[in-house]
């Protein structure tokens, strides 16, 4: 092999070797093109991911939101109340009057304990006076069971001929059937002690040997719940003609469908009234004309908005739950200084309530304008949450500071809360309810029972006035 032919060779395999080479380099030039797809996709998934994290660590439930706690997913081990600390020491407070039982000066049966002998040298003590050495009293029921009353209509003939007959009494319409105080007290076990149908039955048989089936239990509640009407409605003209008004409605099983308790209360008086629908309709129903003489305290659900009011209240408890899960969703300062506005606006009214001077306030007028600041506040797009709020806040400004202005106005729906309670505490122990007629019969009598709380009347005693009707 000449010379040039051994460097045309060596050429030739050094053109194979670069080849190769560029072949194995172009295989990698893929593979990175591929890595770096696949890294892009696993960065966005991460992003994601994280995303997720983050609003699983800062879901809604019962303490920032207006869930209920039976809804909450995973239960907080330790709650964090919204109300700020107080000064008072925890227990109770200097002053505070206790209860104990106390003695009765004319007892019912007295059971005297003497000795009969002398423990000394056993001579009868039978004709000696004794004195009292010590007193005690036993306080228990007696033996509990049904009393039979018969009615007996009676008649005559006169001298004259004329046959006379007694005038029947009021309200016996059968020949046997239950007295005002059975109806009374099945009412009252079914819509102040939540007791369920079948077990009101079963307390009747046990405790007073007495026979009553469950459809003979809601003919009694639907009967009174007649009876009760003209109270209910009274207590629904006193509601118009107030100076304050709070709403709020629930959802409610009846009969396996979703329906709606709505009520309306203040201080004095609680209306409950069960609709299938949740919306205006329900109001103008009920209340036409709106409350043109109150201020409407509620939450922030249009229709009670549109209900005609001389003003609204917001709940303020309901705005400080909202504003504490968008403190903890978002890294953002606003909901703090917001609930900081809240905060010192409550104090204010503690302090207005002392004072008893709502009229021109220092103290007020900063609120507002630091209110307004908050308004005027741009935020960032990426936080939406707030800007929804924020925009709320805008469209219904006008209903955030009432409290400040009228002494009878509290900055909270509370006690529209507490009415709508003993629904859902009433369905905890029976499910649902089975009719609508039986929903609506229990929004009567426990609106008749509440405004008797509310006046610290006997409940039992408004019952059984209402049974005798």
């Amino acid at each position: 092999m000449t010379e040039d032919q051994a460097k045309i060779l060596a050429l030739e395999e050094k053109v194979v070797r670069l080849e190769n080479l560029i072949s194995v380099l172009f295989v990698k030039a893929e593979r990175a093109t591929e890595l770096e797809a696949e890294n892009a996709l696993l960065k966005k998934r991460v992003a994601h991911l994280e995303e997720e994290v983050e609003h699983l660590r800062h879901t809604k439930n019962s303490r920032n939101s207006s869930i209920p706690p039976s809804k909450d997913e995973n239960r907080p081990l330790k709650t964090k109340s919204l109300r700020p600390k107080g000064d008072k020491k925890v227990g109770g407070q200097e002053g505070h009057q206790g209860s104990t039982l106390q003695m009765v000066d004319n007892p019912d049966i007295i059971n005297e304990h003497k000795p009969c002998q002398c423990e000394h040298c056993g001579k009868s003590l039978e004709d000696l006076p004794f004195e009292t050495i010590s007193r005690h009293q036993i306080i228990d029921l007696p033996p509990l069971s049904a009393q039979y009353t018969e009615e007996r209509i009676m008649g005559c003939t006169c001298s004259c001929g004329h046959h006379n007959t007694a005038t029947p009494v009021a309200g016996i319409n059968a020949p046997v059937q239950f007295g005002p105080n059975i109806e009374a007290c099945v009412v009252y076990m079914h819509s102040r002690q939540y007791m369920s149908i079948q077990r009101i039955s079963e307390y009747f048989s046990d405790v007073f040997h007495l026979s009553i089936s469950t459809g003979t239990i809601c003919n009694i509640i639907e009967r009174f719940a007649q009876k009760a009407n003209v109270t209910y409605q009274s207590i629904a003209n006193e509601l118009v003609n107030s100076s304050v008004v709070g709403s709020d409605e629930t959802g409610a099983k009846v009969n396996g469908k979703k329906g709606w308790f709505w009520t309306w209360q203040n201080n004095l008086a609680t209306y409950i009234v069960y609709s299938a629908n949740r919306g205006l309709d329900t109001i103008k129903e009920n209340f036409s004309l709106g409350f043109t003489k109150a201020v409407l305290v509620h939450d922030c659900w249009k229709s009670h908005f549109d209900t005609p009011a001389i003003t609204h209240q917001m709940c303020v408890a309901h705005l400080l739950r909202e504003l504490t899960y968008l403190e903890e969703a978002h890294y953002n300062d606003w909901p703090t200084k917001f609930k900081d506005l809240l905060y010192d606006a409550l104090e204010l009214k503690h302090i207005l309530d002392k004072n008893q001077d709502y009229q021109t306030n220092c103290q007020r007028t900063d609120l507002e304008n630091r209110f307004i600041e908050l308004l005027e506040i741009k935020i960032p797009e990426k936080l939406k949450d707030i800007a929804v709020f924020q925009k709320r806040m805008i469209k219904y400004r006008e209903y955030l500071f009432p409290f400040l202005y009228f002494p009878d106005v509290p900055p909270d729906n509370n006690g529209s809360e507490r009415a709508i309670r003993n629904i859902k505490v009433k369905q905890k122990v029976s499910g649902q309810f089975r009719t609508s007629e039986g929903a609506k019969a229990y929004a009567i009598i426990r609106s008749i029972i509440d405004t008797c709380i509310k006046r610290d009347l006997n409940i039992l005693t408004t019952l059984h006035d209402i049974a005798l009707s």
